[in-house]
């Protein structure tokens, strides 16, 4: 079993207040229900966010704030992860609550669906974090790189949408 070491957990204000965040936004050719149904669904979460190996969901449906689940990433880092937003079709947020490095004080992830239209959205996605240990020196010298990876993995998930919409 990984070592697991323990977060800070957060709230929503942690969007505004962390120290690194990565924001970005994109207009889907999807509707809002198709984006919130895939964030629901462990499956798609490998297909578009390359660091993700596997999602496991460690709480029954229906899911809604306090629903735990773990992901599995690449390097063997392991997130254990709690949601503070839920709002179906609308948005959710999850924070760590532990992790298996000993580098993050704290992290979280929010992604907000506004519907266009029937058949459109726009969606916003914001990663906060707040990094311990080494990370901290590190981390303010690929903040370039982290933003372009939340472009682009975000990019992703709009095509892997917009492609079953075909």
């Amino acid at each position: 079993m990984a070592k697991r070491f323990s977060c800070k957990p957060v709230d929503m204000t942690f969007f505004e207040s962390a120290p690194h965040r990565y924001v970005a936004e994109r207009v889907f050719s999807v509707p809002a229900q198709t984006v919130f149904a895939s964030l629901e669904s462990a499956e798609d979460w490998p297909r578009w966010a390359p660091p993700i190996r596997r999602v496991e969901w460690t709480s029954e449906r229906p899911f809604g704030i306090g629903t735990t689940r773990t992901v599995y990433m690449i390097g063997g880092m392991t997130g254990y992860e709690e949601f503070i937003a839920w709002e179906a079709g609308r948005e959710m947020a999850f924070c760590f609550t532990q992790c298996s490095r000993n580098n993050v004080e704290a992290f979280a992830e929010r992604y907000q669906i506004e519907a266009l239209g029937a058949d459109q959205c726009r969606v916003r996605w914001t990663m906060a974090m707040r990094p311990k240990g080494l990370g901290r020196y590190f981390l303010p010298v690929f903040s370039p790189l982290m933003g372009f990876g939340v472009k682009t993995m975000l990019g992703r998930f709009k095509r892997l949408l917009e492609s079953r919409a075909a």
